[in-house]
């Protein structure tokens, strides 16, 4: 995707979120470009973003999974080129011209360890860059993730593991420090890193992922202890994958404040209709998300249809809805080009119905979910 074009003339606003009071209208700036031959980043509205569980920390409703991104193990058929960076920085580019400003990473994505063929960390940290070099005044909020590896053990690990981490994002620090999934020994000390992050100044917010009602309750009460709020716990939901409902995950954040971020909340494609029994997807997915399986999912996917065609929106966007009108939840699907960025910012800004809510609930549970990751039930 090529960049932005910088305008000729001296002022070019879009205005957007008009609303009427009293009679009149308010009109609300939420992007402003070129002033004087200056470029200025396209601003992201206030109104837009959330708490981040009890932490100060705000984020956008919505943010973008960059798992994809270097990786050619699981997803880009088995293979990473040019072609396929300029579309994933067209998905960083537009995602923020589009007042999505929320990135999730992880330090396993695209590295050496996982057969990926470039950090996604460092593609990440790379965009960045590049995006204040032209827009100075850009805003980026990050998240990335601790592998509990084994081997590593100790809160000393996790400060270790973060700094390399902030090195290849080329950051001093990150928004949201996440531990990816339990470990295998314990996460005492795991937490407690997390907790020195926090005081290091290292990151804003921290948070844990694929975490049982259990994990979840010991960690929030861990950090509790030095008055650190546990931000968020990232596990795999969706419409077709409600597994945080039925283990009691979803509740526990509701009760403890936690914010559920929602990965695979479109389950890696199936919900977008672009998959049928004769158009199964490609790669690993393809044995997740048989024809079988995708046979079975067809009158659900008929019902998004047909509710979508109501508020002009795509299956995806309504699958994407459908999440956030759970309460506490912020999806983030994953975004390989700039084309579905900006189908993704259209998920929210708008809600479905009590009754659209219930109605997909119930057709959804006539689909047998597959099968999840298994941590998150340890």
């Amino acid at each position: 995707m090529a960049m932005a074009t910088h305008f000729s003339f001296p002022v070019n606003y879009v205005l957007s979120e008009v609303s009427r009071s009293k009679g009149r209208f308010d009109r609300k700036l939420v992007r402003a470009a070129v002033a004087s031959g200056d470029s200025v980043a396209p601003a992201i509205s206030e109104e837009t973003k959330v708490k981040l569980g009890g932490s100060d920390l705000k984020v956008t409703k919505l943010g973008i999974g960059v798992w994809s991104w270097g990786d050619n193990s699981y997803w880009n058929d088995f293979q990473w080129d040019d072609r396929k960076l300029k579309a994933a920085k067209g998905a960083f580019d537009t995602s923020l011209d589009n007042g999505i400003d929320f990135f999730d990473t992880a330090e396993v994505y695209g590295s050496k360890f996982s057969l990926g063929a470039i950090s996604s960390e460092t593609l990440l940290g790379r965009f960045i860059r590049e995006r204040k070099e032209r827009y100075p005044g850009a805003e980026v909020s990050v998240a990335t993730k601790y592998a509990a590896l084994p081997w590593r053990l100790g809160r000393e690990s996790v400060i270790s593991a973060l700094k390399d981490s902030l090195a290849r994002l080329e950051l001093s620090s990150v928004d949201l420090y996440q531990l990816h999934w339990p470990g295998l020994w314990g996460n005492e000390g795991y937490l407690d890193g997390l907790g020195d992050a926090v005081e290091q100044g290292l990151v804003k917010a921290v948070g844990v992922s694929n975490y049982s009602e259990k994990r979840l309750r010991d960690a929030y009460e861990r950090l509790k202890k030095r008055g650190i709020p546990l931000a968020s716990n990232q596990v795999n939901y969706s419409l077709i994958y409600r597994a945080p409902e039925q283990t009691g995950v979803k509740a526990a954040c509701d009760e403890l404040g936690v914010t559920l971020i929602a990965y695979s909340p479109i389950a890696q494609g199936a919900l977008t209709g672009k998959y049928t029994p004769e158009n199964p997807p490609s790669g690993p997915r393809g044995r997740i998300y048989t024809r079988e399986f995708l046979t079975k999912l067809q009158p659900l996917l008929n019902k998004i249809k047909q509710i979508g065609g109501n508020y002009s929106k795509t299956p995806t966007q309504v699958a994407l809805n459908w999440l956030v009108a759970q309460g506490n939840v912020i999806p983030i699907p994953g975004a390989k080009n700039a084309e579905q960025a900006k189908e993704f910012a259209g998920a929210i800004g708008w809600s479905l119905t009590d009754d659209e809510v219930a109605e997909l609930r119930s057709l959804a549970s006539e689909v047998n979910p597959v099968v999840g990751f298994p941590v998150e039930y340890l």
